[in-house]
């Protein structure tokens, strides 16, 4: 890097909510031109620190300094910081997914001429804009159109219409595949190329080691340390220690399974898309779980994986063709989710916000909610027992909050994710589906979970991990079945998989698997 100036300057920074101090002395500097990442287990404080910074929480509700190309600012919204240069991504994405591209990227910047907005000169702006992220779409399509990945690159392509000097990426790929992933991180190396800053926070060690140029670790609130690095070159263990304060010799547990007879059996499963009328989502779908064994998913994004778990969960996506479900050697008919819970099934949604959590609602009421009958006393809810319910899970899985009376929007992605892991246990189910259970999560709060996982196998559960990590699904599952274009392709036992075979079987729509 050629400019070695600091352009930002964190100091001292201390931020407290009630019940909690977030942040605690923390103080970090940025080289022009760098990527620095910052890592941290859930709930460290890493985006708190980067919503004092962009102006989310504005100056006067934090204590500490922060310095920006060699001034003080205090800035008293998100407006004046992004005026400053400085633009935050935050890992929910903010775009308006009926509005188009163009819409979206110029709101509240409009192109105005003579007192009105000038769509022509707003389109070829974002034209411009999506050539720079590598993006050859229409600026007149619509958000809801877009893939993930790409609706990523829109995000990039509106904070460089601000003329960014600072880009902050909160957890810029936890929605992404393999190939969108290393997408983006070529277009952060473009963009350091061209002098631009950027803050990267992530759990992925691997993106980290890819692309970062500085490293700092922060845990509980405090910097824990900071250090250059080479690209391709991080310490992981190291940066593990830092987070956790302890060493995690194996990142997946030692397990050895007690397999029983079979819980759940999927015949010949057909289900057509909701929308679109021929569409098959499941193409005549066989598998099956036993008791005490962990079996995995492994397919590319789009495959159908979440479209076919979602289908037998109550039939809660998609247009039931044909096919049989059985459960302990019985066939049921699972037409609605209550029914599904009422015999057994479990699912915990890759989605946690829209569907897997009440944004508006508590961590007691919500970690309860699907098995409301088992805390009535006289047709009445039992509030103390109810407390006592979610106080007993907030333990166990070690969630951090102050108290589980506060709302689930006040509590990071990973801890959210520990709350709907706990509101699938509670109705005690068979057959427990997780669909992406660790995205999102640090390396210590996935070890706490891999480790639960192995606890709800050992009770006899049948547990689907359903993954978009291979290096997960080959490192907890017994065994695994591969997905493409909603086929199930393949199967084979964890031990004789391995991340090669495995993407072979991903991609090609001839199945390998006896019905």
């Amino acid at each position: 890097m050629g400019d070695t100036r600091v352009i930002l300057e964190m100091r001292h920074i201390i931020k407290e909510f009630p019940g909690v101090r977030a942040l605690d002395d923390v103080t970090m500097s940025v080289q022009a031109g760098e990527i620095h990442s910052i890592c941290g287990e859930n709930g460290a404080g890493k985006s708190t620190l980067m919503k004092v910074l962009s102006g989310v929480y504005p100056h006067g509700s934090y204590g500490g300094e922060i310095f920006f190309d060699g001034q003080e600012v205090t800035f008293r919204d998100i407006r004046a910081s992004e005026h400053a240069g400085i633009v935050i991504i935050h890992q929910e994405l903010a775009l308006i997914p009926e509005l188009s591209i163009a819409e979206n990227i110029f709101l509240g910047n409009e192109v105005v001429r003579g007192g009105l907005i000038d769509w022509d000169e707003a389109r070829r702006r974002t034209q411009d804009l999506l050539a720079r992220v590598g993006l050859n779409v229409d600026p007149r399509a619509s958000i809801k159109e877009l893939g993930v990945g790409q609706q990523q690159l829109v995000e990039i392509a509106k904070a460089l219409s601000k003329e960014v000097k600072l880009l902050i990426l909160d957890e810029p790929t936890s929605a992404l595949n393999e190939d969108d992933s290393a997408n983006l991180l070529d277009l952060m190396r473009g963009l350091r190329s061209k002098g631009i800053t950027q803050i990267m926070i992530s759990h992925k060690l691997n993106e980290i080691a890819a692309v970062s140029d500085a490293v700092t670790v922060i845990r509980d609130g405090r910097t824990v340390e900071t250090y250059q690095v080479e690209a391709g070159h991080v310490d992981e263990d190291r940066i593990i220690r830092a987070m956790v304060g302890r060493s995690i010799e194996n990142r997946y547990p030692h397990h050895e399974p007690i397999i029983g007879e079979a819980i759940l059996e999927v015949r010949d499963w057909v289900v057509e898309h909701p929308i679109i009328p021929g569409r098959l989502i499941c193409k005549n779908s066989n598998f099956h779980v036993r008791r005490g064994e962990i079996v995995g998913f492994a397919g590319l994004m789009g495959a159908g994986r979440t479209e076919l778990a979602r289908s037998l969960f109550g039939r809660s996506y998609g247009n039931f063709v044909s096919g049989q479900l059985l459960l302990r050697g019985e066939e049921v008919r699972l037409t609605t989710v209550a029914s599904a819970i009422r015999l057994g099934i479990a699912y915990v949604p890759e989605d946690r916000k829209n569907l897997g959590l009440n944004l508006l609602d508590t961590i007691r009421r919500t970690t309860v909610s699907a098995n409301l009958k088992a805390i009535v006393r006289r047709g009445l809810l039992d509030f103390d027992q109810e407390y006592a319910v979610a106080e007993g899970y907030r333990r166990s899985l070690r969630t951090k909050t102050p108290t589980v009376d506060a709302g689930v929007t006040t509590l990071s992605g990973g801890n959210q994710q520990k709350v709907v892991l706990a509101k699938w246990m509670f109705p005690d189910p068979d057959v427990l589906i997780l669909d992406e259970p660790t995205r999102g999560i640090d390396v210590g709060a996935k070890f706490e979970i891999y480790r639960l996982i192995h606890e709800l196998a050992d009770q006899g559960k049948a547990v689907v991990i359903i993954s978009s990590e291979l290096p997960e699904l080959l490192g907890m599952s017994d065994r695994i079945y591969t997905i493409c274009e909603g086929r199930i392709t393949g199967e084979l036992p964890a031990a004789d998989a391995d991340q090669e075979k495995l993407m072979r079987m991903m991609t090609t729509t001839s199945s390998t698997v006896a019905p």
